[in-house]
């Protein structure tokens, strides 16, 4: 009797875990971007190359949900950045340098997530200032710096959507022993979407590794869509050490180099347009990097670019971009996946999602 007990157990605990997994949903997704990159202006000359993702970073994707009722969800996001070009890794060769997170969600809560996420600055330029959405040899990121884009070791809370308003909050651990701030990150967002209109402004503090000092940004953004074109505008504030580092070469300078702090005080302005015309879109903008310190780090970008879909999901594109540095400047024209090496950029390639 005891053994048909134990069986009849064992079988409900199958069916049960079965009626879970079957609530469970997984997707493979990604982008195949290449390009062709002509960057002039360089310290060591003009270069032609081909680059893996001048648009969008390729990348290889996992995203799943599963359902634990009441409305409530487990889910997890492992993205890897790939080099097209290479066959290899992107983000410093990292497995899933794009995004590794997991956690638990709800559509009356919001979501809290542990693990790689991005920072709100960044998704503010990617999703409603930036008309490049942070890509082409338009990349906002040349001169807005919005305090990097990816957090390590975070803790993220993202509410739902209350009449148009939602927000978002992380917290980056330093992880350095014994110092509970030393390379703390501090994150975090509000904003407004309603129709046609998208505000949002977002935070970002960050302390050094020794713990002897640190930066912020601070940036808002805002688009507005007229169906026959989208505005789109920025304004963001950068103060203290390391708030603003000039890149060098594909990557930027470590945290802490002098060399590479860049400006400790700085502002930037961008006013941009996508305009949709049947299958193509054309984008433009410029911004303006004010450098208050004693740098004189100011910088000026304008970029123009299009986009031509031929599918759903397969679009090809082109795009030129310039910067204009003033003498204590050295800002890069760079792209979605590489920081560049002149101030001036050309791109042409494809993109395919899937």
């Amino acid at each position: 009797m005891k053994k048909s007990y134990h069986s009849l157990a064992l079988a409900l605990l199958g069916a049960m875990a079965g009626g879970a997994y079957a609530q469970t949903a997984v997707t493979i997704y990604g982008i195949a971007d290449a390009g062709l990159v002509n960057e002039r202006g360089g310290a060591t000359g003009n270069v032609n190359k081909l680059t893996s993702g001048a648009q969008s970073g390729s990348r290889l994707g996992f995203r799943g949900r599963e359902d634990l009722g009441g409305g409530l969800g487990a889910i997890f996001t492992l993205e890897a950045g790939i080099a097209l070009d290479t066959g290899g890794f992107n983000q410093n060769n990292t497995a899933f340098g794009r995004q590794a997170f997991v956690g638990v969600d709800s559509s009356t809560i919001g979501a809290v997530t542990l693990g790689r996420q991005y920072t709100a600055p960044y998704l503010i330029l990617r999703d409603i200032a930036d008309p490049f959405a942070v890509g082409f040899a338009g990349n906002s990121l040349n001169l807005i710096p919005a305090g990097g884009s990816r957090m390590n070791n975070s803790i993220k809370y993202a509410s739902p959507s209350f009449y148009g308003v939602s927000g978002e909050a992380a917290y980056g651990f330093g992880e350095v022993a014994g110092s509970n701030t030393a390379n703390r990150i501090v994150n975090a967002a509000i904003g407004y979407g309603n129709g046609p209109i998208n505000v949002r402004a977002g935070y970002f503090n960050r302390r050094n590794p020794t713990n002897t000092g640190g930066f912020r940004n601070i940036l808002v953004g805002a688009s507005w869509d007229f169906r026959v074109a989208k505005a789109h505008l920025a304004y963001g504030v950068d103060k203290g050490l390391g708030s603003s580092p000039f890149p060098v070469g594909e990557t930027a300078l470590p945290f802490g180099t002098p060399a590479g702090l860049g400006s400790d005080d700085s502002r930037e302005w961008l006013v941009g347009v996508t305009v949709p015309f049947g299958p193509a879109t054309f984008l433009a903008s410029y911004i303006r990097k004010d450098d208050r310190s004693g740098f004189n780090a100011d910088a000026r970008q304008w970029a123009v670019g299009a986009t031509y879909s031929v599918s759903k999901r397969t679009n090809f594109y082109t795009s030129y971009g310039s910067i204009n540095n003033d003498a204590g400047a050295s800002f890069t024209v760079g792209n979605a996946s590489e920081a560049g090496s002149g101030d001036r950029a050309f791109n042409i390639g494809v993109r395919h999602l899937f």
